[in-house]
Parts: structure tokens; C-alpha cells; sequence
């Protein structure tokens, strides 16, 4: 008698597998544990097969029925319904591992070492945002030049053509990398580099003309912000590094009872490759620390000195200062667009060869690579003259400060 749902919906388990047959081979088997699974029994070449319909309720006996005659047509056309079955999956698990999706992030992975971890984490957020909603399911194969063009032309009508332009070139390593690994046979995202507006190299927002220079120290003098942050502003001047150097500073790094006071900004804290930054005969960024920045870092010790940090986070005490607080300290003063953490070295830069001090010892304290021959000594080469010039420069800020008042 063929089953019915109520049939069905009322079998219970047992110790032993029970099968419930149906019609033209079809039956239901309840197992030990209360599953109840479709199966159609069926010969091929003399010998009995069975092949796995779903499980109920998920399939419904009207669908196992369908699919029994779907079964039942192939063998009766003289398919192999098993055989079918076993090619539709490895198709499936074919597409699966040729998605877009999948290859770009095989080439993360193998890219991974090669980058710091901010880095890995924006190469896979700009694919998680930009890319594999729109076609990162689809087989790499399959993606062409129109597709990826889309993609490049949302973030650059949002604005953002610097990040177009990076997205393209990003697409571009991930199709390389499919070719490599003989899933893709062109790389179509190298044919649109010609589609994107050029790209306009944009500077950091900085302040030289001196007068102005006086006027930023003295609002930057009554900032009302917490005072941590004030001191990162009073620094950031005085040092000129780049803006995480400060942030992530500890007090294990300074040196102010030295004969030569020094802030040691270590290799890991430094704009590098990865493998600079953990290779060990990579040397330290050294900052000679001038007068004034030592009574800054004397009264800030007073308040952070218990620490890790010179400048402990808002929230989190145990971790350092965010990356926007100078930024937005700025903004607060009313220089946004103006000047951010950044341009206090284009600042020191232009100022300080206009004063006169070697390009060497400029470029050694911003921690820039001197190329050609120049590049192959020790930056320590100019620390005694970098040492004099820091002091300069923070007596000359002084002057520029005072001027105004």
C-alpha cells in the first residue's frame, strides 16, 4: 500500500532500521535515531542499486516521488542515475573550488606572510566589500572585462578613485594567480588600466609658511582635550615621525636620563615590509629628543609613566592611543583640511633644508631610504649633526611660537 503523510509523520524509530516501502521501488527508512530518509531501489547491468532521494520533512513524499521518476527516466534512457548523481557533485565541488571568491582567497593566503596584518586585513576587506558580493560565487573563468569594470566604477562615481584604481590592480594579481594555478586563462582586470582617470597624487595637508606655524603651536599650547593627547600634539611637531611612531610609543623606548636622550622607535613600529620589520639586523629608528621634548615626556611620565604607553588608549589603557586622535585633536583646533598628523613632516622637510641642514640628515630623521650609494651607510652616519638639528628645530619652533604673542 503506497505511504501517505499521516503514515509517514506517524513511524517511529526502533533498535533496527525500519523501511516503509511506497511505489515502483520507493521506500522510507527510519533509522535507530528517528532520521527518516528517501531511498529508490533500482537494478543496472543485473544488480541492485539504491540511490538517496533527501530526508524527510525536508523532502516531502510528493518530491521523492518526483525525483524517483527523474531517476527512473535517466535509467530508462540508459543513464546510471547513481553515476549522474556522483557527476553533478563533482561538478558542483568543481565550481565551487574555480569561484572568484575561493582563488582570491587562496592568493590572500599565500600573499599573507608578505604583509603586516593591517595590511592582510584591508587586502581582504576591499575584496569582501567591493568584489564577492557581486560576482565572487561566480567561476573565475566566467568573469570578463565588463564585469570587473562594474566593480571599478563603484567606488570611483562614490569618489573614491584611489581606491578604484587599487581594487583594479588588486583583481589584476588575483587573475595572474589564477593563471598560475591553470583555473583562468587570460587576466581580463589588466585590460581595463586605461578606463580609470589618472590618478592625481595628493599630499598631506601641512603648514610651512612660518608665521602660520607660529600660530598652530600656540592654539595647539591651549588645547583643552585630555592631556595625553595634548602631548601627542605638543610632540608631533617637535619629532616629526610619522604618526604611528607616536601612538604606539612606549616608555621602554625612551631614553630620557641618557646622556643622549633618545626616543628608539624599533623596527615592528616602522614603515616596512614585513620582512624588514621582523628580519633582526633591521636597525631602529633613533630620535634624538631635544629639550623641550624631554620636559614634555617628564610631565606626561607624571600621568602614563605606570604604563605601557607614553599615550594609552581612551578605553583601553593596556592598549595604545587610536590612529585618528591627532587628526581629530587637529580638527577639534579648527585645521581640518588644513593640516593632519602627517604634514608636520613635510613641515620639518621643507623648513628645516631651508635653514640649511643637509638633505642627509633630513631625510635620516624621517626615516626615508637614501638611494644610490648614499643609501648604503648607516643612517647612525649623521646622528651627531641630526642630534644639533633637533635641538635647532625645537629652539626655532620656540621663536615661531613667541612671535606671535
Amino acid at each position: 500500500m503506497p505511504l501517505s503523510d499521516t503514515s509517514i509523520r506517524q513511524a517511529k524509530s526502533t533498535d533496527k532500521a525500519v523501511r516503509l516501502y511506497d511505489s515502483g521501488g520507493l521506500y522510507l527508512e527510519v533509522t535507530p535515531s528517528g532520521s527518516k530518509l528517501w531511498r529508490w531501489k533500482f537494478r543496472i547491468a543485473g544488480k541492485e542499486r539504491r540511490l538517496a532521494l533527501g530526508s524527510y520533512p525536508a523532502t516531502s513524499l510528493k518530491d521523492a516521488r518526483q525525483k524517483r521518476d527523474l531517476a527512473k527516466g535517466q535509467l530508462e534512457s540508459g543513464v546510471d542515475p547513481s553515476a549522474s548523481r556522483r557527476a553533478e557533485k563533482i561538478a558542483g565541488q568543481d565550481h565551487h573550488s574555480n569561484s572568484l571568491e575561493r582563488i582570491a582567497h587562496e592568493w590572500l593566503y599565500v600573499k599573507k606572510h608578505e604583509w603586516t596584518e593591517k595590511q592582510f586585513l584591508k587586502e581582504e576587506g576591499r575584496l569582501k566589500k567591493h568584489v564577492f558580493p557581486y560576482v565572487g560565487s561566480r567561476p573565475i573563468s566566467d568573469v570578463g572585462v565588463s564585469d570587473i569594470r562594474q566593480l571599478i566604477e563603484r567606488p570611483m562615481r562614490a569618489g573614491h578613485l584611489e581606491q578604484a584604481h587599487r581594487l583594479r590592480f588588486q583583481l589584476s594579481r588575483v587573475f595572474k594567480f589564477a593563471i598560475a594555478t591553470e583555473r583562468a586563462d587570460r587576466d581580463p582586470a589588466a585590460d581595463l588600466s586605461a578606463v580609470l582617470p589618472g590618478r592625481r597624487k595628493q599630499r598631506h595637508p601641512t603648514i610651512t609658511a612660518p608665521e602660520k606655524v607660529g600660530e598652530l603651536l600656540r592654539v595647539i599650547d591651549a588645547f583643552e582635550g585630555t592631556f595625553p593627547v595634548a602631548c601627542a600634539l605638543k610632540l608631533a611637531p617637535l619629532w616629526f615621525c610619522r604618526p604611528g611612531e607616536i601612538r604606539m610609543a612606549e616608555w621602554s623606548q625612551i631614553a630620557i636620563e641618557s646622556a643622549e636622550p633618545v626616543y628608539v622607535v624599533p623596527p615592528a613600529n616602522r614603515k616596512l615590509r614585513k620582512a624588514a620589520k621582523e628580519a633582526p639586523d633591521t636597525p631602529p629608528h633613533v630620535i634624538p629628543l631635544s629639550r623641550q621634548a624631554i620636559e614634555i615626556l617628564k610631565e606626561l611620565r607624571e600621568v602614563t609613566g605606570r604604563g605601557k604607553f607614553l599615550f594609552p588608549g581612551a578605553r583601553d589603557p593596556k592598549r595604545n592611543m587610536s590612529d585618528g586622535a591627532v587628526n581629530a585633536a587637529l580638527a577639534r583646533l579648527g585645521f581640518k583640511g588644513i593640516i593632519v598628523g602627517h604634514g608636520f613632516r613635510h613641515m620639518a622637510s621643507t623648513l628645516l633644508r631651508e635653514q640649511g641642514w643637509s638633505r642627509e640628515s633630513v631625510e635620516a630623521q624621517l626615516s626615508h631610504e637614501i638611494g644610490g650609494t648614499e643609501g648604503v651607510y648607516n643612517l647612525a652616519k649623521y646622528l651627531p649633526e641630526r642630534r644639533k638639528m633637533m635641538q635647532a628645530w625645537a629652539d626655532y619652533l620656540d621663536t615661531l611660537k613667541e612671535q606671535g604673542l
